[in-house]
């Protein structure tokens, strides 16, 4: 058993900027429509709780929003904004405020027929500019009106998304994205100055060109972005069989140096130094059949993503909270590689926890003590500690689990010692899935043991301090999230209760 010896000085401090709950993505707009979206989505409320919310599809036809009739032979539009509140209310029901990415194209305002996904997501610039700034001009006046000016300003504006690709923006044409993101800006910022706007949402691959190529189209025309918007995905090449794609991570220090590239060409701009990041998108694959999804190997990169993502960026919004998405089609069977925190039937994934963890970290205000590639440490205000160990490697190998070993500065005596762990023994529906058949129609029998299954497992101890330090051993195997508290509590039992003389009760 490898042991890792961690001893923390009392004055120690360690750089952590955790912005975990910020924004989560969603699959399109439309599909808030649907039960099992609004289930999976209250269940990630209760048990982590994000601040915004963003996804594809506002402006596109099932959301119904743009309309067109004739009039003494004129062509006139109009707007229906039924489905828009309905979707709209929902989110604000949950506590939720929308990040609005504005996108994509209606059909009958676009000037192309190019379309992406199953959904038919039009990808073309619109035939009249002036037609849809009026639109995105009515939406917002729109928003403002039913929510308040107050509130609806606070929701950030994103235009079009990754339009880089040519399959999000027809020819990836850069100059028409320029005009689309100028056009649009000018538009939001009429409606209330308030409003902040940004972009260009790219992906991997180009994004330092069109990075800098965006600011420099910003500084020649005077205009004052708002935030940088970019996507994060960590994986090579997928090989695609069948309905399921499988691939190979990255090598993590890669990801995090290329997104120090955005902030380096940021800061190149007097104008917009220090301007905010927002990664609208991140996960670990970029296809919504990647099935290293599911995994606990997921869980476990994604924790050391989270460990580092808040260094150069004010948002990551994990790409998304659950498996109501249908960019390739509806999925055949529940654990299909979707990109979800959650999986049909409201099954919690490995990666749920992960998030879940980091929000209690977030919520404790401590301050942090120590930071490396496989644990965060805080302590808070009154002298209690909590943290996050992980081990990120391959099924098979190096299966002992590791041992952590912690001493730490503390003003107490005794102490409660609660750990939860997320591993492929304690927190594993995939493989009780797979164990099961993988049956690709859930009843209700197996769906009650999958929930079961995609529980942390957890653990407690007393623990006495010895000269002003407390010693405590975590164990992470492989591919494991552990997170842990060490609270002070003085033992006071009630008169004639000894537990060691229960739990010693023999037949």
């Amino acid at each position: 058993m490898g042991v890792k010896k961690y001893n923390i000085a009392i004055d120690a401090k360690a750089e952590f900027h955790n912005h975990v709950d910020y924004c989560i993505g969603t699959g399109r707009m439309g599909l808030a429509l649907t039960q099992e979206y609004q289930e999976q989505l209250k269940l990630v409320q209760e048990e982590i709780g994000f601040r915004h919310i963003r996804g594809h599809g506002l402006f596109c036809d099932d959301m119904a929003i743009y309309q067109e009739y004739e009039e003494n032979g004129v062509r006139r539009a109009e707007y229906n904004f039924t489905y828009l509140d309905r979707v709209m209310d929902s989110y604000r029901n949950l506590g939720l405020r929308p990040f609005l990415e504005l996108g994509f194209m209606p059909q009958k305002l676009a000037r192309g027929t190019q379309t992406l996904f199953y959904w038919k997501a039009n990808t073309t610039p619109p035939r009249d500019y002036g037609e849809w700034c009026h639109m995105v001009q009515a939406l917002l006046r729109h928003l403002e009106e039913r929510y308040g000016e107050d509130e609806v300003v606070q929701w950030p504006v994103e235009v079009w998304n990754e339009p880089n690709l040519g399959g999000f923006w027809e020819h990836a044409d850069m100059e028409e994205y320029f005009k689309l993101f100028h056009r649009t800006f000018e538009a939001v910022k009429e409606v209330n100055p308030r409003f902040s706007v940004g972009g260009p949402a790219v992906c991997g691959g180009s994004d330092e060109k069109w990075i800098r190529a965006f600011l420099e189209y910003c500084s020649n025309n005077h205009i004052p972005v708002d935030f940088i918007t970019r996507h994060h995905y960590t994986i090579e090449l997928p090989k695609e069989e069948g309905h399921y794609a499988y691939s190979r991570l990255m090598k993590p220090e890669d990801g995090f140096a290329n997104l120090r590239t955005t902030r380096d060409i940021i800061d190149s701009f007097d104008e917009y130094r220090g301007l905010p990041i927002h990664i609208t998108e991140f996960n670990t694959s970029y296809t919504p059949k990647g099935v290293i999804h599911d995994t606990n190997l997921n869980a476990a990169f994604i924790a050391h993503q989270l460990s580092r993502l808040g260094d150069v960026n004010e948002s990551y919004s994990y790409w998304t909270f659950g498996d109501v998405f249908e960019e390739l089609g509806v999925p055949f069977t529940p654990f299909h590689g979707g990109f979800g925190l959650v999986a049909e039937g409201c099954i919690p994934k490995p990666v749920f926890w992960t998030f879940a963890f980091y929000k209690k970290l977030q919520e404790s205000g401590g301050q942090c003590v120590y930071r490396d590639d496989s644990m965060v440490l805080l302590k808070r205000e009154n002298g209690n500690y909590c943290g996050i160990v992980w081990k990120i490697g391959k099924t098979g190998e190096d299966e002992e689990p590791e041992e952590i070993e912690l001493s730490l500065p503390v003003q107490g005596e005794e102490y409660t010692f609660l750990t939860k762990t997320v591993d492929e023994e304690t927190c594993n529906p995939l493989k009780i899935w797979h164990d099961l058949g993988e049956p690709a129609h859930l009843d209700r029998e197996q769906r009650k043991l999958l929930r079961e299954a995609a529980k942390p497992f957890l653990a407690s101890a007393r623990l006495t301090a010895m000269e002003g330090r407390l010693s405590a051993k975590l164990h992470v195997r492989v591919n494991g999230v552990v997170y842990f508290e060490l609270k002070e509590s003085r033992l006071v039992s009630d008169r004639g209760y000894d537990y060691e003389r229960v739990v010693a009760e023999r037949a």
